[in-house]
């Protein structure tokens, strides 16, 4: 680094011409980052790739489909020499040195009159790292940096966007890794955060020191009341200034109450912004193995709350014609009336040997997979001890994740 000492700049490339000679990997890398600049980027190669080539299509970039020519530099603020020819890339290096264009060689970075960091970003702040010709090292830094930011664990804190308000946050199937970034970021600005039992609890305890935590699952009386209760919470700590997270596990919006929650804000007047997490339907049965669709085998899936049994006067699902489908079932908070929905599905026309499978604690620790079918599954729920939460999957896509366990099947078309 001391024998090529550089001056760090911040170029804006808005509305300017930006040349890439080269249309291999690494053009494919470097034109989106000058895309997302708002420069106008011209790449010069015989051939580029086919990522390169839909953003020719889509009218992002210019292309000039041949060889270099000294003149495509002119009016040019800023090039990239990324061909597989050094030969090519010294001349494209000379041409920029006499129009005072800075330019940034791929083959030999000696060469070059600009270096291309390690670039990230993250709420406005952008990073760029140059550590020598190191890119590797570059890289690494500029990762752990980026995400220390995007945890929160890194900035000045109270120097942030700060708004009062709500912010609804889906947690994701349990484990912490699997919350989203924007979800994590959300959760480290938050002075109020309102949990589920079901949210990731481990990074309740990341939280700083000085952040209010409202364990809504220890809240009295019943389902009903408790949401009124959880409603009530999160809109007055918005109205006195605060900025709340309203933390749970799954999606927001998938069985998780999340749309009660909206209405309650908005009708106090109250901002409130959604922060969606990967949904538990898909998302567990996907970690244990178990795909909801297959190519041949199931061209649909249906997503079905198992809280109220079949037949229960305030059912919404219809279980006949559920029975129907030939797709994928995937059924959440059903492990208590299990027995009676594989009932009203054999009555209405499933076989009995359709293959089942039970995630238990998904993503957890303490995951498993019981295997059954849907005439045995009351008998493996009890010999298996099988206990909330747990998420039930009813279709053929359980035996392609498991063959062995259920022999083989006629080949499907």
């Amino acid at each position: 680094m001391d024998d090529f000492p550089t001056y760090p700049s911040g170029l804006r490339l808005a509305d300017r011409r930006v040349v890439v000679v080269g249309g291999g990997h690494v053009a494919q890398r470097r034109v989106p980052q000058l895309i997302a600049a708002g420069a106008r980027v011209h790449v010069v190669a015989p051939a580029v790739t086919p990522a390169i080539e839909g953003l020719v299509g889509s009218g992002e970039v210019v292309w000039h489909e041949r060889g270099f020519e000294e003149s495509d530099l002119d009016d040019t603020w800023y090039c990239i020499a990324a061909t597989d020819l050094p030969t090519v890339n010294e001349r494209v290096s000379r041409a920029a040195e006499e129009r005072r264009v800075f330019c940034v060689r791929a083959d030999d970075a000696t060469r070059a009159t600009a270096w291309t960091p390690a670039t990230g970003r993250h709420d406005g702040v952008t990073v760029a790292v140059l550590s020598g010709r190191e890119p590797q090292r570059s890289a690494g830094i500029r990762d752990e940096v980026v995400e220390q930011l995007r945890e929160g664990t890194l900035g000045a804190r109270r120097q942030r966007s700060r708004a009062a308000g709500v912010v609804l946050v889906g947690g994701g199937p349990g484990d912490p890794e699997l919350i989203t970034v924007a979800g994590r970021k959300a959760l480290m600005d938050a002075d109020v955060v309102v949990a589920d039992r079901l949210a990731p609890r481990e990074l309740l305890g990341d939280l700083p020191s000085d952040v209010e935590l409202v364990d809504v699952a220890k809240l009295p009386r019943g389902r009903s009341a408790q949401q009124e209760e959880i409603n009530r919470v999160i809109v007055d700590r918005a109205l006195a200034g605060k900025r709340v997270v309203r933390f749970k596990g799954g999606d927001n919006f998938v069985y998780g109450r999340g749309y009660e929650e909206v209405i309650a804000c908005r009708a106090a007047g109250v901002p409130v912004t959604v922060i969606p997490g990967l949904t538990s339907p898909v998302a567990v049965p996907a970690v244990a193995g178990i795909p909801v669709t297959h190519r041949g085998v199931a061209h649909e899936f249906t997503v079905i709350s198992g809280h109220l049994p079949p037949g229960h006067p305030e059912s919404l699902t219809e279980w006949s014609a559920v029975a129907g489908l030939r797709g994928t079932l995937v059924l959440m908070m059903a492990v208590q009336n299990a027995p009676a929905i594989a009932e009203a599905l054999l009555a209405g026309g499933r076989d009995a040997s359709t293959p089942v499978g039970v995630v238990c604690d998904g993503t957890m620790p303490g995951e498993r997979t019981v295997l059954s079918t849907l005439g045995s599954l009351a008998a493996d729920l009890a010999d298996q001890h099988v206990k909330p939460p747990a998420i039930i999957v009813v279709g053929h896509v359980v035996a392609v994740a498991h063959p062995d366990h259920y022999g083989a099947r006629e080949e499907l078309a």
